[in-house]
């Protein structure tokens, strides 16, 4: 594969926003400690989505996902103690970042794997499904996203609904394969025009897995994903399928 010449604008934005949303996440995490979320999983959900998500995440983690303050878990009067449900678009958005989460960190495994180990692209069909590797790496990374997004949807659902460990699996298994598939779709989709239709013809090649215009590329395509996968969670959450959070 031949290795593009980025310009410096686009160099220089790519890390701007990769130490943007590396920022945002810390900033959660550490707002975390002294005010974890009521469920664990979104300990990790939200800091993982703010790697791509940057600000808008980091505001949203604020205003709808902080734990009670240390001195009013008891009391309940902190206004998420209280018990009030955030509007109905958040608890959207809150939905689907589980989707989020899991792709994400799905991803990124999945990326640097088959950089480290080629053969993990083979296993997946580099060579005689797919001519082109990336492909291959993208099975391997909806075969992790998927498997992610589950477990965490598993640790949403099966606490709120009190069910048995088969039974949650069962329910996460339904409240994700729609979802999950949405964002890929709109993550695989944008990925591939930036990635075929920009970086390619422009540059003259795809950005590898280890500049940083690939991950600002990946940070794009995410939000891609989140687009699609929004209404999806919606007419989920709508129908009873995914919880309310």
């Amino acid at each position: 594969m031949h290795t593009p010449t980025f310009p410096a604008w686009l160099h220089g934005l790519a890390i701007a926003s990769l130490v943007l949303g590396f920022a945002c996440a810390l900033v959660i995490v550490f707002d975390e400690v002294r005010r974890p979320p009521k469920m664990w999983i979104m300990a990790l959900v939200w800091p993982l989505t703010a790697l791509f998500g940057s600000v808008l995440w980091l505001a949203a983690y604020f205003a709808w996902g902080r734990g009670p303050k240390p001195e009013d878990a008891h009391n309940r009067h902190d206004h998420h103690g209280m018990g009030q449900k955030p509007p109905f678009p958040a608890m959207v958005l809150k939905g689907a970042s589980h989707c989020g989460a899991g792709c994400t960190l799905g991803d990124i495994v999945a990326e640097w794997a088959a950089f480290a180990f080629p053969a993990v692209a083979v296993w997946f069909g580099w060579g005689t499904l797919f001519s082109e590797k990336v492909f291959a790496v993208w099975v391997l990374d909806f075969v992790l996203a998927f498997g992610l997004g589950v477990a965490f949807q598993y640790f949403t659902i099966t606490p709120m609904r009190n069910l048995s460990p088969a039974e949650g699996i069962a329910a996460a298994l339904k409240a994700d394969i729609a979802s999950i598939t949405a964002w890929q779709v709109g993550m695989y989709g944008l990925m591939a025009i930036i990635q075929f239709g920009w970086f390619q013809s422009a540059f003259g090649g795809m950005a590898p897995v280890t500049s940083p215009e690939f991950w600002f590329a990946m940070q794009l395509a995410m939000l891609g994903g989140f687009l699609t996968s929004y209404p999806v969670n919606w007419w989920l959450i709508r129908i009873g399928v995914k919880e309310e959070m």
